[in-house]
C-alpha cells in the first residue's frame, strides 16, 4: 500500500473538513432530501436531484478523505533537518526570470494541496523542479507553455 505524505497541519485540516462533511453537511443533505421528497412526485422534483447530488459530492469527498488519511504518512516539520535544500514541507519563495513576478508556494502532500492557499502538490512540475535545490539555484519547469526558469530567493520551514 502506498503511503502519501501529509504535513502535519494538512492532516489536521482535513480531519476537521472530515468531521464536518460528517456532523453538518451529510445530516444537512439529508434533510433536505427528506424536505424535496416530501414535495411529491420525484420525477420533476428539481430540489430532490440537487439533494441527492450534493449528497453525492458529500459522501464521494468523505471516502476520499477516509481512505487518503488512514494511508497518509504524516510528517512534522519540526523534526526535519534539510538544511539549506528544498524538500517536502518548505515554504519557496521563487521569482520566474522571464517575467519577473514573485510567487510562494509551500510543498504539500497531493490530498492537501490547494494554490488558492499557495499550497502545491509535492508531485506537480513545479515542486518536482524545486526539490533539492537551494536559495539561489534556478529551477527548470515544464509548463504547458514551454519551460520556465524560477529563481528561488527564499526557503523556510514554518
Amino acid at each position: 500500500m502506498k503511503r502519501t505524505p501529509l504535513t502535519l497541519e494538512g492532516a489536521e485540516r482535513l480531519r476537521k473538513e472530515l468531521a464536518h462533511l460528517k456532523k453538518v453537511d451529510r445530516p444537512a443533505v439529508i434533510v433536505a432530501i427528506a424536505e424535496a421528497r416530501a414535495h411529491g412526485d420525484l420525477k420533476e422534483n428539481a430540489e430532490y436531484h440537487a439533494a441527492r447530488e450534493q449528497q453525492g459530492f458529500i459522501e464521494g469527498r468523505i471516502q476520499m478523505l477516509e481512505a487518503g488519511l488512514s494511508t497518509a504518512q504524516i510528517i512534522d516539520l519540526s523534526t526535519l533537518n534539510p538544511g539549506d535544500k528544498i524538500v517536502f514541507g518548505a515554504q519557496v519563495t521563487v521569482v520566474d526570470e522571464e517575467t519577473g513576478a514573485e510567487a510562494s508556494y509551500q510543498i504539500v502532500g497531493d490530498l492537501e494541496a490547494d494554490i488558492k492557499h499557495a499550497r502545491i502538490a509535492v508531485s506537480s512540475p513545479i515542486a518536482r523542479a524545486l526539490i533539492g535545490r537551494s536559495v539561489g539555484d534556478v529551477a527548470l519547469v515544464s509548463t504547458p507553455g514551454g519551460e520556465r526558469e524560477f529563481e528561488i530567493l527564499r526557503v523556510s520551514y514554518n
